[in-house]
């Protein structure tokens, strides 16, 4: 009855069930699945690498984590996120990490993103530790740099790029966090860490004035009281010792976007929201079955390539 419960719980989370296809939108693209072990457990991601890509430079790395109750396909499905298309578009890498799962195939999984969420964080799940061990082993499958890893997550994912931000700001240059905020009690980056958060002011889940939504979970004890939207985008314009005055760098029926400069090392802050959409990804095709379709004001995976490429191409 309880492995029941804890399984009905996690399909509530955060995330949506499994996927059909992970291809591309051309259906000639795939990622495929790698196993590494990792603190004596067998863990997996799946990596995409473009064709012809060009192998004498090192490329971009995005690390792109799945929402809680997903798995890495589920992220890797284009009709809802869309990246491999980016990445190929744009030259870049992408791994999607499997997270921490009791199920052979690595379904129904969560991270250890601080407060949140589920198994991974109640037994303590060294995630950030597989996050490195996922870059690493890439690093010795392909050329990639070093200087230019970023994070990207959905939901309970968005709160595990934003713990890497916190405590692994050696390992990614920048975070991209859609309809998840921030989850670690303390944290203390080694340096600037550009942030974009994305985020639809009518989510049911992650509520963007904080707290945890009545669609977050079955069983409040696998969740946390969420930070806001808002508080978590004024604490790394802190950080990052920004300008407090944002500037409008978008304004469109069901969408605005602003803009944080003057931060140290020129590092930026960004907030995008979504009048609607619920807890899904901006711009995706495809949602979960009987939920509110994403809102099509603005492309989140547009945006965080747009985000990625202009740090990428940015001084450190």
């Amino acid at each position: 009855m309880l492995h029941r419960a804890l399984t009905l719980c996690l399909l509530a989370l955060l995330a949506a069930p499994v996927a059909a296809s992970w291809q591309d939108r051309s259906k000639h693209d795939e990622a495929r699945m790698v196993d590494i072990r990792h603190d004596g457990e067998k863990r997996r991601y799946a990596l995409y690498v473009p064709p012809g890509l060009d192998t004498s430079k090192p490329a971009p790395l995005v690390l792109a984590f799945h929402g809680g109750g997903g798995h890495a396909e589920f992220m890797a499905d284009d009709a809802r996120y869309g990246l491999i298309s980016k990445a190929r578009e744009a030259g870049f890498v992408v791994a999607f990490p499997n997270g921490y799962s009791r199920l052979p195939r690595g379904r129904l999984a969560t991270w250890n993103a601080g407060g949140c969420c589920g198994d991974a964080r109640d037994r303590g799940s060294d995630d950030v530790g597989f996050s490195r061990a996922v870059v690493a082993d890439i690093g010795r499958r392909v050329a990639i740099d070093r200087q230019r890893v970023f994070a990207t997550g959905m939901s309970n994912g968005a709160m595990m790029a934003y713990r890497l931000a916190c405590e692994a700001a050696d390992l990614v240059r920048a975070v991209a966090a859609v309809a998840g905020t921030e989850a670690v009690a303390e944290c203390r980056p080694a340096r600037p860490v550009p942030v974009l958060h994305i985020h639809a002011r009518n989510d049911t889940h992650v509520l963007f004035d904080g707290g945890a939504g009545p669609d977050a979970f079955r069983d409040a004890s696998k969740v946390m009281d969420f930070v806001s939207a808002p508080e978590t985008v004024k604490r790394w314009v802190g950080r990052n010792a920004c300008q407090t005055q944002p500037e409008r760098t978008l304004e469109r029926p069901g969408a605005w976007c602003e803009r944080y400069r003057g931060c140290r090392d020129g590092a930026t802050v960004q907030l995008c929201v979504t009048a609607d959409g619920g807890h899904s990804w901006p711009g995706a095709e495809a949602v979960r079955r009987g939920k509110e379709n994403a809102s099509q004001a603005l492309d989140a995976s547009e945006a965080i390539w747009t985000f990625f490429s202009e740090v990428s191409g940015a001084r450190r």
